[in-house]
């Protein structure tokens, strides 16, 4: 039949789907682009797979000498295990569909950075199984209680927070601002932070802190 008549009739038919791309596909492309092997190396960039990675599997575990794994903005929505990557330091997770934390007991020795923006988190069960880390990124995500943030207060070394964008950040008022009610709340119950969304935490609102968390455990 005639070009018009057949691109005519295929308008109406559904495009396939494509595959979503494997870990161990998404590392073989990063040994090619980069022209290195991925066990051997330090930093891990397997962001914005096109298409998008979905599962997290245990070709991941290949990565023994990785000290930065990234996996951002890809389609993932569970955190899959991180047995065997012995080395991980910092972790990037943002801009998924990953819905809560788990699977952390691998990476619980080493790991001091955890980047997760852009999720669909509501709960902090499990942080409390990194003891070492220093830097949480979880700004865009569903926390709205902050008494999830009390998970955070065993985590001694934690000292960079960012909450940015979910509910407990965008429900208060002015919450960029010194010294407000919505930082001391937070301070109230996460006292080591060093930093929060980005803003040094000060002598006073840290004082505030303290005075508010006295007077709430006087009541």
């Amino acid at each position: 039949c005639p070009n018009w008549q057949r691109s005519k009739r295929d308008r109406g038919r559904a495009t396939p789907a494509a595959m979503p791309t494997t870990v161990k596909d998404a590392i073989k492309k990063f040994e090619t682009t980069n022209e290195c092997v991925a066990a051997e190396a330090e930093k891990v960039l397997l962001y914005g797979t096109e298409p998008p990675i979905e599962k997290m599997d245990n070709s991941l575990a290949t990565l023994k000498k990785c000290v930065q794994l990234s996996l951002s903005t890809n389609n993932i929505e569970k955190i899959g295990s991180l047995a065997g990557l012995e080395c991980l330091k910092i972790l990037s997770l943002g801009k998924n569909q990953i819905k809560k934390l788990e699977n952390l007991d691998g990476v619980a020795a080493t790991l001091e950075e955890l980047w997760i923006s852009y999720n669909l988190i509501e709960r902090l069960t499990n942080i409390d199984k990194l003891p070492n880390l220093r830097v949480l990124y979880m700004s865009n995500n569903k926390i709205e209680n902050f008494k999830e943030l009390d998970k955070l207060a065993p985590l001694a070394n934690l000292a960079e927070l960012l909450l940015v964008g979910n509910p407990l950040y965008t429900s208060a008022e002015k919450p960029e601002e010194l010294g407000c009610e919505y930082r001391i709340e937070v301070l109230k119950r996460v006292p080591q932070l060093v930093k929060l969304d980005g803003i040094p935490v000060d002598v006073d609102e840290r004082e505030a802190a303290k005075k508010a968390l006295e007077e709430a455990s006087a009541e």
